[in-house]
This record gives structure tokens, C-alpha cells and sequence, in this order.
């Protein structure tokens, strides 16, 4: 079941795709959101709105809470059977929130869900075992441990070999290029790893 969500940071100014999507945008989102994509469902504190959107929300959360929006928003969906996510407003604005949101993939990672921060420069995902990269071919991405290390177990399509470990601190992972189809990079079982692919210029 997919499900879009819209977050807000940097507004994402390209197309959004809501065909056979459920959509919830928190709070501030709703700015750059309304009239640019369906939305579904408002979830939030609206303390960065100060007005109330459209459709009404459900319920109106304390601006002083123990989790964040976004927070509240992907557990709602989760929730719900949603376990194929996109994020739209989910990278630039405040840098804590940013750091945050990739919180929010391990998130919907460890309950079986696949969830995507897409902005107008990178897809940037949380993913373990086999990481399937054929629909990147041609783009420049970074695999980065996200817990203390990686330990790579095979890959292919890559123009860059890996070496056996990644670990917390080390920059081995960044810039590689996947270069052919079958494309992808396994770690081992119960570790995963934070990739970002590049769609920009450089």
C-alpha cells in the first residue's frame, strides 16, 4: 500500500505522483503542498501553520510532545498498512529536523516498510540485505553504515569495489556509480545501511 508524506522542509518543487496513494502532510507542508498534490490527511500541532488546513484534521496534537510531527504522521500510516512511503519535504530546512526525518526511515525500516526521502537532489533510503540499485543506473549514490558498521557480503553493477567492512566513521562508502543492470550491494543479516543517490548535476 503506498502512502505520501509531506514534511516541511525544503519544498519539493518537482511533480508528485499521488495516483493510488494515501497523503499526509504535516503542519507547515500544507504551504507548499495545497493545490500541488492531493491531500488526504492533515496531521500535526499546526503551531508552524497557525491556521487550520484543509481537509480539517482529526485530532489537533500540543505543540510541547514527546514526538514530531513527521513522527506521529508515519506511525499513523504504518499504522494503517502503509509500508511503501514517500517523504516530499524531508531534506534543507532546520538541520536537526533533517537528521530526524532519516530517523524516521529506520523507523519504517525496522517495521517492514520502504520509505523514501525524495528531494530535488537525492533519493535517500534505509535498506538491509540485498539493496537493489537497477533503477539507478548512470546515477552517482553513497552507502553510509547507519548503526556501528557494515558488513558487505556482495555487490554488483558497481563501478567501485567495497571493501569488507564499513564501519561507523569512515567515509568508504561515499561516491560510488552504478554503472549496469543487474545493479545492487548486500550486507549482511541484521545490519543495514543508509544509501543516498544522487539525481543532481554533480
Amino acid at each position: 500500500m503506498k502512502g505520501i508524506l509531506l514534511l516541511n522542509g525544503q519544498p519539493y518543487d518537482g511533480p508528485i505522483d499521488s495516483s493510488g496513494a494515501v497523503v499526509y502532510c504535516c503542519d507547515g507542508a500544507y504551504e507548499w503542498a495545497k493545490g500541488k498534490v492531493r491531500i488526504d490527511k492533515n496531521v500535526g500541532d499546526f503551531d508552524s501553520l497557525g491556521y487550520m488546513p484543509v481537509p480539517a484534521p482529526e485530532e489537533i496534537y500540543p505543540s510541547e510532545k514527546n514526538f514530531t510531527d513527521g513522527e506521529i504522521a508515519l506511525f499513523k500510516m504504518l499504522d494503517a498498512g502503509i509500508d511503501d512511503i514517500e517523504i516530499y519535504g524531508g531534506g534543507g530546512g532546520r538541520e536537526d529536523h533533517f537528521l530526524g526525518n532519516l530517523q524516521l526511515l529506520y523507523a519504517a525500516h525496522r517495521r517492514g516498510a520502504v520509505a523514501k526521502i525524495i528531494t530535488r537532489n537525492s533519493v535517500i533510503f534505509v535498506s538491509g540485505g540485498k539493496i537493489e540499485l537497477d533503477a539507478y543506473v548512470g546515477l552517482t549514490f553513497s552507502l553510509l553504515p547507519f548503526g556501528e558498521c557494515v558488513h558487505i557480503m556482495d555487490f554488483r553493477g558497481c563501478k567501485y569495489a567495497y571493501p569488507q567492512k564499513i564501519s561507523l566513521g569512515e567515509c568508504r562508502g561515499i561516491s560510488n556509480i552504478v554503472e549496469s543492470s543487474p545493479a545492487y550491494v548486500e550486507v549482511g543479516e541484521g545490519e543495514c545501511a543508509l544509501i543516498l543517490v544522487n539525481r543532481g548535476s554533480v
